[in-house]
């Protein structure tokens, strides 16, 4: 948010976070995990909140006005289980899960990319290797914007390959962009509905470099068509017929080379 431009007092408005704590983070340039902190005390709800969600998930199909309340789920639970919890521990997570389901409806495609935005996946290839026909893969960054776009050949689609194949492009092109759309089967994080769990070391990387990083609903590559296109592009043009590679890192930079 402060590369971005807002101040302090903004920042303290947006996030609760108080002044002192955003003046260190932002002064911070060291971004390694700190020790494990304790973990949160578990909830008497956390083996019953599956029926909870199959009662919330299910109230989506139906008419509005003959949804569940969190009182009526209170009763279900009473009556259809064992849970001997309290009333205000089934109202709270209710309310919670109300509002992710609620957000997590009202997607919508971007049709309008802005310079500097990016997006990231993906894709299978075979290559000769030490004469040998390998099924690899090649990490695609495309802009939309310009539709320009980097590949980088990895044996995998770990993290440690996203962040490398990133740090190349990165310091090929001279600037880093805005915000990168993935995939949400990358190995830089994953989406369930508004909830984002992202890799450890692409986390710190992303905090290093300073751009955002959303993900795509899964099995929606229309989200993202930009680099699906240019992912069958680089397959076509870059590595047909399967390419011989005998040294990753120079047939890396030779890829970069070529755009």
């Amino acid at each position: 948010m402060s590369r971005r431009g807002l101040s302090n007092a903004e920042i303290q408005r947006r996030t609760g976070i108080s002044q002192p704590t955003i003046r260190k983070y932002i002064a911070m340039d060291d971004f390694s995990p700190q020790a494990p902190s304790l973990q949160s005390r578990p909830s008497i709800l956390d083996p019953y909140k599956p029926f909870v969600d199959e009662i919330l998930l299910g109230d989506q199909r139906v008419w509005r006005k003959q949804r569940h309340s969190a009182k009526r789920i209170y009763e279900r639970l009473l009556d259809e289980t064992a849970y001997d919890g309290g009333y205000g521990t089934v109202k709270n997570y209710v309310r919670r899960r109300k509002a992710e389901i609620s957000a997590a409806s009202d997607c919508y495609m971007e049709l309008v990319w802005a310079p500097g935005e990016a997006q990231a996946d993906f894709g299978d290839v075979d290559v000769l290797a030490g004469g040998e026909r390998v099924r690899m893969h090649f990490l695609v960054l495309s802009f939309p914007f310009s539709n320009m776009g980097f590949c980088q050949l990895f044996a995998g689609e770990t993290s440690e390959c996203v962040c490398q194949g990133l740090r190349d492009i990165f310091e090929h092109i001279g600037c880093v962009p805005t915000r990168i759309v993935f995939d949400n089967a990358t190995g830089a994080g994953r989406r369930r509905g508004q909830s984002v769990t992202e890799a450890d070391l692409f986390r710190r990387m992303k905090a290093h470099y300073g751009f955002e990083a959303t993900y795509a609903n899964p099995r929606a590559g229309n989200e993202k068509g930009n680099v699906e296109r240019k992912v069958y592009w680089c397959r076509q043009h870059l590595f047909t017929p399967a390419p011989s590679v005998d040294d990753i890192e120079l047939f890396n930079a030779e890829l970069l080379s070529r755009w």
